[in-house]
């Protein structure tokens, strides 16, 4: 994934942060990551870490709305926060960078160039989020397991252009972002290998009808 600060040097990410008065947040695994996220306009940024934005349906099952890996960006507007039901939960240690949106949109901002490197770069990690959140839609609206799980193997067979892909989270997560019962997913992970149609190696994804 690329960086919010590629092309930048540390002496002017150092002054970015002073500019945008940004502030750096560490949680620990399973703690829950900004919880004011709902009440504060804000911009973050996943300096290291891992963590999921998950919905807590009324019987206690998680969805996997979002994966936030090291350089996600995530915020009050881009992000699927605004329900009560949605949590941001820390999978390992992590640590998060917070910007003020209304200190990111300052106008002033424009006169550095750094700022403008940065700004085109966020902008550049946007677009690729909303391109994984209709990658996401396009999946969900599969009404078969299997049609689903094809599907997400399609999708990132293409990212890598080779016959095999490795799975970015584990089984389980896989089961809550496609939105599917993990029993009968495996059920159908095996017909699949059964039939020739791939290979699993821990997280390798052999696609076998390729």
């Amino acid at each position: 994934m690329k960086s919010p600060f590629e092309n930048l040097s540390k002496l002017q990410i150092n002054k970015l942060y002073d500019l945008l008065g940004v502030h750096i947040y560490k949680f620990t695994k399973n703690q829950e990551v900004l919880p004011t996220i709902k009440s504060e306009n804000i911009i973050a940024i996943i300096l290291s870490g891992y963590a999921q934005i998950v919905n807590i349906e009324y019987n206690g099952n998680e969805m996997i709305m979002e994966d936030l890996y090291e350089n996600s960006i995530f915020g009050t507007n881009i992000s699927a926060t605004n329900s009560d039901d949605c949590q941001i939960i820390a999978k390992q240690d992590t640590q998060v960078l917070v910007i003020d949106y209304n200190k990111l949109m300052n106008p002033d901002n424009l006169k550095h160039t750094y700022f403008n490197t940065f700004f085109m770069n966020l902008f550049d990690i946007i677009n690729t989020k909303f391109k994984e959140k209709n990658e996401r839609v396009k999946i969900l609206e599969k009404k078969q397991i299997r049609e689903k799980l094809l599907e997400y193997f399609e999708i990132e067979n293409k990212k890598t252009r080779l016959n095999f892909f490795y799975l970015p989270f584990t089984f389980r997560d896989l089961a809550d972002y496609l939105a599917i019962n993990r029993s009968a997913m495996f059920r159908e992970l095996k017909h699949l290998k059964d039939e020739k149609f791939i290979e699993i190696n821990d997280r390798k994804i052999t696609l076998l009808y390729k």
